[in-house]
């Protein structure tokens, strides 16, 4: 809660009682209406805020951010709209945490937003009550994706899959590639790349609607890297 004092002269006090309810009195001494002694004035709080936010930090771990926050107070909280910023680019909207209603404890919490490209990312939290309404907390620090330092092909995600599926890889330096899927007797069925991408993570979604069920195998070209992995379509 907040209330402001207004003086005589134009100057104002600025009272902030955080999550406290209850009955103040605030003394204070002003030359023009107390005569050089001091005054009190009392203050009544009784609409705290709802969410009294502890903490917001991050932790990269190559291509994961994992976002944690601490809220010392919770207070008619539905929950947090995890939202992302790129490249100083439109908010959107991730995911959303559940909160834990009204507590006068200290709640933890965790987000970990995954397979990232390489790039400059911000992060806020859109704190939201039962009643509709809501407040943001932006995370302080810029969160930078770098670029990997060695070529990979990751698994695809999820495998077996039915209908689409993920594949990521990673480029160190600027290169042409090529990513192809072949069938179980290697003949090629589609290509996802074919182009020169710079250094980076980078994520293909793969549908397999239009194929049949059986295993598949998917090979990544670029520059003198090359690798094959398997994966399945089950229906």
């Amino acid at each position: 809660m907040h209330q402001s004092l207004q003086a005589l002269n134009g100057d104002s006090v600025l009272i902030n009682a955080g999550n406290t309810v209850g009955h103040f009195v605030l003394f204070f001494q002003a030359e023009d209406t107390c005569g050089g002694t001091f005054c009190e004035h009392h203050v009544y709080v009784d609409n705290p805020l709802p969410v009294e936010l502890a903490s917001f930090t991050s932790d990269i771990n190559q291509r994961n951010v994992t976002l944690n926050w601490t809220t010392a107070t919770e207070n008619n909280n539905s929950g947090f709209d995890i939202e992302r910023s790129i490249e100083n680019d439109r908010w959107s909207k991730i995911n959303f945490v559940y909160g834990q209603g009204t507590v006068s404890t200290q709640t933890n919490y965790k987000y970990e937003d995954k397979n990232l490209s390489s790039g400059r990312y911000k992060y806020r939290l859109k704190q939201i009550d039962y009643n509709g309404i809501f407040r943001y907390y932006v995370l302080a620090n810029e969160v930078i994706i770098g670029v990997p330092e060695k070529f990979s092909l990751s698994q695809n995600y999820p495998n077996p899959f039915n209908p689409a599926t993920t594949i990521n890889y990673s480029l160190p330096g600027t290169q042409n590639t090529i990513l192809k899927i072949f069938d179980i007797n290697g003949k090629e069925v589609v290509t996802l790349v074919n182009m020169k991408q710079d250094a980076g993570y980078y994520s293909v979604e793969f549908n397999g609607s239009n194929f049949s069920s059986g295993i598949y195998f998917y090979r990544l070209e670029a520059g003198n890297f090359v690798a094959t992995r398997k994966m399945m379509i089950v229906k």
